[in-house]
C-alpha cells in the first residue's frame, strides 16, 4: 500500500469523526421540517434548514426575493483501491463549488434574463489513475480538470427568454449541469453515483467539452415546465474550465449538439425518456493508424469529424406519492459513436436507485452496472512496444445518509474491470475493488 500524503492523513483525522456522527444520526429518524415559506427558502432551525449558514440574518432570503442567489457546496472524498488495479492505496481530496445567479428583471435591469456564474476548485488527490480504467471512480475530483489541483470557471452564461416557451443561452456553459439529465444518475459525483459512467454518457466526452463557449436555444413549455425540455446548441469543440476559450475558438472546431427529454407516465408512475446527438467538425487523431504508418509519416494520422448518439431513461417502479420525487426506480443509458476517432464506440448502463427510505426521506441509494466498448488505439513508445486498450465494465453501489439536509455522508463500493490490462512495463492489471466515503455539505 502506498504511503499516505499529508492531505490523506488529515482526512483520517476528520472522517472517523464524521462516521461516528453518522452512525448515531442514522439510527434515528431524520427530522425534516415542513419547509420554510416560499419567500424564506434559507430559514429554519440549524438541523433542519437547507444550508449550514442559514439565511444570514434574513439577508439571503431578501437577496433571493430580489433575484440574486448564492449557493456553495463542499464535497470531500476518501477512497482507496483495496485490491487489483495498477496500484493500491488511499487518497483524500475535495472540491468546492459556488454558483450565483441574478434575475435581470427582478434587479431592475431588463426582463427575462438570468445571469449565471459558477466557480469551482479542487484539492488533494484521487485514485482515478490507480485503477487502469477510463471511467473515473471519483468523478468529483475530476473537475474542473482531471488529475490536477486547480481553480476554474465552468459557467458564465446568460439565459434570455425569447417567449413563454423558448429561451436563448449564450456564454461559457457547464455542459454536465445541463446535458444528459437523469433523475437517478447525473451530475459531477457529489451526490448519487461517484463513477463517471453513471453521471454522463462517455460517448459525449470527446466532442462536447465539460466547459465551453456556446450559443443555443432551449424549449421548455411554460404551462408545464417539467413535461419537456429540448435544446439545440452550437459549442466550441475545445474548451476547459480554466481558460476563457476565446483563443481556441475556431470555425474548424465546432460541435452541434441537441437533445430532448420528455416526462412519461407509464403505469401511472413518473419517468423520463431522453434522446440526443452530437456532431463535431474538428480534426482528431485517428485511432486506426498502424505502426508502419506512424514510423513512415512521423505523425499520428488525422481524421476530420466525429458523431455520437445517446439515449437515457429513468422510471419509478414504486412511487408512494405521485410527483414527490421519492420512491424506487430503474435507469439506463445507451450510446454509440463513429468509433474512430471517438474511442468510446458503444456504451450501456443499467441500474436500480431510490430516493427516501422509510422515516429518512432525504437518504439516497443505488446500484448499477456499465459496459464500455473501446476502439483500441496503439500506443507506441521508444521501444516500439504496443499497449492496447480493451473493453471496460464496472459495478457501483452506494448509500447516502442524510445527517441533516445540508450534510450527507455516502458509503461507496465499486468493482471495475479496466480497459488497461497491461502497463507499459508489462505489469498485469487485475480488476480493481474500490471503497470510499464521501461527505457533501451545503453552505
Amino acid at each position: 500500500m502506498t504511503a499516505l500524503g499529508p492531505n490523506a492523513k488529515a482526512a483520517y483525522l476528520v472522517l472517523p469523526k464524521a462516521v461516528a456522527v453518522a452512525v448515531f444520526l442514522c439510527t434515528v429518524p431524520l427530522a425534516v421540517a415542513d419547509g420554510p415559506a416560499a419567500d424564506k427558502p434559507y430559514s429554519g432551525e440549524f438541523l433542519t434548514r437547507s444550508t449550514v449558514t442559514g439565511d444570514w440574518g434574513d439577508l439571503r432570503n431578501e437577496l433571493a426575493g430580489n433575484g440574486v442567489t448564492f449557493d456553495a457546496t463542499v464535497t470531500q472524498t476518501d477512497q482507496g483501491v483495496v485490491h487489483g488495479g495498477k496500484r493500491s492505496g488511499w487518497a483524500y481530496g475535495g472540491r468546492g463549488n459556488l454558483t450565483t445567479s441574478m434575475d435581470s428583471g427582478k434587479v431592475g435591469l431588463w426582463p427575462g434574463g438570468v445571469l449565471k456564474l459558477e466557480l469551482e476548485g479542487n484539492w488533494g488527490h484521487a485514485v482515478n489513475d490507480s485503477t487502469g480504467a477510463l471511467m473515473t471512480v471519483d468523478t468529483n475530483q475530476a473537475f474542473p480538470v482531471v488529475a490536477a489541483t486547480t481553480f476554474g470557471v465552468p459557467d458564465f452564461s446568460l439565459r434570455q427568454s425569447l417567449s413563454s416557451d423558448f429561451s436563448l443561452i449564450v456564454g461559457k456553459i457547464d455542459t454536465i449541469a445541463t446535458g444528459d439529465m437523469n433523475a437517478f444518475a447525473q451530475g459531477k459525483g457529489e451526490d448519487q453515483f461517484m463513477n463517471l459512467a453513471f453521471n454522463i454518457n462517455p460517448v459525449l466526452i470527446m466532442t462536447v467539452p465539460y466547459s465551453t463557449l456556446g450559443v443555443g436555444v432551449v424549449c421548455m413549455p411554460a404551462k408545464d415546465p417539467g413535461a419537456m425540455v429540448a435544446s439545440l446548441l452550437l459549442v466550441s469543440s475545445v474548451g476547459e474550465a480554466t481558460t476563457s476559450g476565446f483563443s481556441e475558438l475556431s470555425s474548424n472546431a465546432l460541435t452541434l449538439t441537441g437533445e430532448a427529454r420528455m416526462r412519461t407516465d407509464f403505469f401511472g408512475l413518473t419517468g423520463h425518456q431522453l434522446a440526443g446527438f452530437t456532431y463535431s467538425n474538428k480534426e482528431f487523431g485517428s485511432l486506426t493508424q498502424r505502426l508502419g504508418d506512424y514510423l513512415e509519416s512521423g505523425a499520428i494520422a488525422k481524421k476530420k469529424g466525429s458523431w455520437a448518439l445517446i439515449y437515457n431513461f429513468d422510471q419509478f417502479v414504486h412511487e408512494p406519492w405521485k410527483g414527490s420525487g421519492q420512491g424506487v426506480g430503474i435507469f439506463g443509458r445507451l450510446g454509440v459513436s463513429d468509433g474512430n476517432p471517438n474511442p468510446a464506440r458503444t456504451f450501456a448502463s443499467l441500474g436500480l436507485a431510490g430516493k427516501g427510505a422509510g422515516s429518512r426521506p432525504l437518504d439516497q441509494y443505488g446500484m448499477a452496472w456499465y459496459y464500455l466498448n473501446v476502439t483500441s488505439p496503439q500506443f507506441v513508445d521508444v521501444s516500439a512496444q504496443r499497449v492496447t486498450l480493451q473493453n471496460e465494465q464496472g459495478i457501483e453501489a452506494y448509500y447516502s445518509f442524510a445527517l441533516t439536509p445540508w450534510a450527507v455522508l455516502t458509503a461507496n463500493a465499486q468493482w471495475v474491470n479496466p480497459t488497461q490490462k497491461v502497463t507499459r512495463d508489462g505489469q498485469k492489471v487485475d480488476p480493481a475493488t474500490v471503497l470510499g466515503l464521501r461527505l457533501w455539505m451545503a453552505f
